[in-house]
């Protein structure tokens, strides 16, 4: 196997200091599902880690060459043990001195490819010790959750650390159990059975969120039936298709779609 990619790497670049952005403007998630899936598995594992030495982390920049700030990625949720607990603005692992443990991507058909290729390869080589997959909707992972766990193995009599299927659900590094809840992951503890709860603060802004977005589905679908009811009136009036689409702020199509 090649040697770590998160290792310093021999740059020509000055010692001055470099720029290494928090953020690059993209969404969060890239819909509602995917980000209740990530903000319960942060917050969960938050406050499951809390008073250890470890930290949970989520859509932040992890950096894993020093030098180069193009170098990065950013997983969904990722936790690193060993490591002071709290927040950063971003990860730097020649920093911190640590690779995340786990990492988990909520993936669907659009990331695919690069959840099981580039990201794949890059924790794999990063040693992420467990790579967890999950598919809300089920889209493209029937069974929704998969997980992979780094195993040192013999390849044409060469020595390699590489990633295995988790069969059983198990996360060892984490010592919990995952089971598929619906669109929803939920954690039981190795020790005691014990389900970990989603902190209430967390379930009152999910569901006021969920409200949110049920109200402007109903106001959107309230407006579009008041503007199909003017269309009807507005050729009474003498009004063309080009016009009436002007006056509604749609396209003519559209109207067109709506005509009796």
């Amino acid at each position: 196997m090649t040697g770590p990619v998160f290792t310093p790497a021999q740059s020509a670049q000055t010692k001055a200091e470099i720029f290494y952005p928090t953020e690059d403007g993209k969404p969060l998630a890239e819909s509602y599902d995917h980000l209740q899936v990530i903000f319960t598995i942060f917050a969960v594992l938050t406050q499951y880690l809390q008073g250890q030495q470890a930290t949970v982390l989520s859509n932040q920049f992890l950096y894993y060459i020093q030098h180069n700030p193009r170098a990065r990625v950013a997983p969904d949720v990722m936790v690193i043990f060993d490591v002071a607990p709290g927040g950063r603005s971003n990860y730097k692992i020649w920093e911190e001195g640590q690779s995340p443990g786990v990492i988990f991507e909520i993936t669907s058909p659009g990331t695919r490819s690069e959840d099981t290729g580039f990201k794949y390869s890059l924790y794999e080589q990063m040693g992420v010790e467990e790579y967890w997959l999950f598919d809300p909707k089920g889209e493209w992972i029937p069974e929704k959750l998969k997980g992979y766990y780094l195993q040192d193995v013999v390849v044409a009599g060469s020595d390699e650390t590489i990633y295995l299927p988790i069969k059983d659900g198990i996360s060892q590094a984490l010592q919990l159990r995952l089971q598929v809840e619906d669109k929803l992951i939920g954690f039981y503890r190795l020790d005691t059975g014990e389900k970990l709860l989603i902190p209430d603060e967390l379930l009152a802004a999910l569901e006021s969120e969920r409200e949110a977005r049920i109200a402007a589905q109903t106001e959107a679908q309230q407006e579009k039936l008041r503007t199909q009811q003017a269309v009807p009136k507005l050729l009474e009036l003498g009004l063309t298709l080009e016009q009436i689409a002007e006056t509604l702020g749609r396209t003519v199509t559209e109207i067109q779609q709506w005509l009796p």
